[in-house]
């Protein structure tokens, strides 16, 4: 999801490859019972490459209404201590599109200091991991980004390929699943990490089952509303990010001002939102921006592009860490968008999206401007995704179930700014907020701060 970001994806799923944490292939099994420690999880065995594991698979319908056949099997690892004293805490990644199973040794270092007492689940939800949609053009085009601007015949090629079937791939669905997962382990309550995506999960879980759900950790916050297509919240909030890492670094210029100049130059405020969201994950200081961006402003563009064409270059990554074939399913099901919803018929589309355009003022979109919010990657694909029925939207603005709830943030994200995060705090009850200064997305996994790790240690251990 634009607000889940798909380089987190990548960056975790390429760390989980490197470290040979692979998923053992579960027998083929009717689905078991559900048993108090997890019996409903079939095909138990050690996972390849990471045997302190154990890993097996859940089954699903393909349609939970079961008005077209099929099933799913999700690939599910877990750590040992099946009967921790505080149950299970399935943790939940992002994307739309990253797998859970083949992270969970990372994740599981992590989390170290509260495993006595959790028993970790991951598992990979609907189209991702193995068993990803894989849309070849899509995923060239988009690699982990959520913003890259996909070819039009890339778009058209991955809904071919999916076909009437992608209608399956909504959060509705992924929230049926996490259900039948729940019981496969034999929880009355789960406790809920998730990240990104994930955080967009939990909640809509929540909202759906709340008497199955202990505690949320929320991190880097999608709020239940779901991601903003035109990314309006992103856009101003660019400012505010690139202005406090200059700060930390000591450069003289303003980043803001300079992005500003070079957006109503250059037209590229898309690219360079995108290039931006991208390299935080490698520099929540975005060093090297402020001047490539102060020498465009002044007419020498050359750095700044080069900046794009590198971070786009290394967004690069395949269906089984980021699959963009469910990325744009999930996203194109669930979104509201200029011209409604996947089921608006797509003549009329961009003239709807246009209008849009026209009706943006610079207050909303500075420092960039209303091209750039009409102009991204996952927008400009679900405008020419076919015509569908999608699932019914939940009602907005609904209070989280009566459960503690941590919400934790980066002030340097800029895939969910902390805006967000604040929104959703306000669906809470008594919700604990935690905004980590000099943290980038994912604060959980990817701060050097540890004042989130152990926010989260100490929230799972009261």
């Amino acid at each position: 999801m634009t607000s889940t970001r798909g380089r987190l994806a990548a960056l975790l799923g390429a760390v989980a490859v490197a470290a040979g944490t692979t998923l053992a292939t579960p027998a083929v099994a009717a689905p078991a019972a559900p048993a108090r420690h997890g019996g409903g999880i079939t095909g138990q065995a050690p996972c390849a490459g990471a045997p302190e594991f154990t890993c097996g698979t859940v089954t699903v319908p393909l349609d939970h209404s079961g008005a077209v056949p099929g099933t799913l099997r999700l690939d599910v690892a877990m750590t040992g201590n099946a009967d921790a004293p505080k149950g299970d805490l399935l943790f939940l990644t992002g994307g739309p599109g990253q797998p859970g199973a083949p992270l969970i040794r990372r994740i599981a270092s992590k989390l170290q200091p509260v495993l006595k007492d959790y028993r970790l689940v991951m598992y990979d939800q609907r189209g991702t991991g193995q068993q990803a949609l894989r849309c070849p053009g899509l995923q060239e085009d988009m690699g982990s980004s959520d913003l890259a601007v996909p070819r039009k015949q890339s778009i058209a090629d991955c809904a071919a390929t999916l076909g009437p079937n992608a209608r399956f791939y909504s959060t509705a669905d992924t929230v049926a699943d996490m259900d039948l997962l729940r019981r496969a382990l034999g929880d009355r309550r789960l406790t809920i990490d998730g990240v990104s995506y994930g955080t967009f999960v939990a909640e809509r879980y929540a909202l759906a089952h709340p008497a199955h759900v202990a505690r949320l950790v929320l991190d880097s916050v999608v709020p239940q509303q779901g991601y903003d297509p035109l990314d309006l919240v992103a856009l101003p909030a660019t400012a505010r990010v690139l202005r406090a890492a200059c700060r930390a670094t000591g450069c003289t210029t303003d980043p803001a001002a300079d992005l500003a100049a070079t957006v109503r130059t250059y037209g590229n405020g898309a690219q360079i939102l995108d290039a931006l969201t991208s390299y935080e994950f490698a520099d929540p200081n975005y060093g090297g921006v402020p001047e490539a961006l102060h020498q465009a402003a002044a007419g020498q563009p050359e750095k700044l592009r080069a900046f794009i064409d590198e971070v786009h270059q290394g967004d690069a990554a395949p269906a089984e860490l980021l699959s963009q074939g469910l990325h744009a399913a999930t996203l194109c099901a669930d979104g509201h968008y200029p011209w409604g919803t996947s089921d608006t018929p797509v003549e009329g589309r961009a003239a709807a999206l246009e209008r849009t355009r026209q009706r943006l003022t610079p207050e909303q979109t500075w420092p960039y401007d209303a091209a750039t919010a009409t102009g991204l990657g996952s927008l400009l694909a679900c405008q020419d995704w076919p015509r569908e029925q999608v699932p019914p939207t939940p009602p907005a603005h609904r209070k989280l179930p009566n459960v503690p709830v941590l919400l934790l943030g980066g002030d340097r994200d800029l895939s969910t700014p902390y805006e967000w995060l604040r929104q959703e705090a306000e669906s809470a009850h008594d919700p604990e907020v935690v905004i980590v200064p000099g943290a980038a997305h994912s604060v959980q996994s990817r701060a050097a701060d540890p004042a989130g790790r152990q926010a989260v240690y100490d929230f799972l251990l009261k």
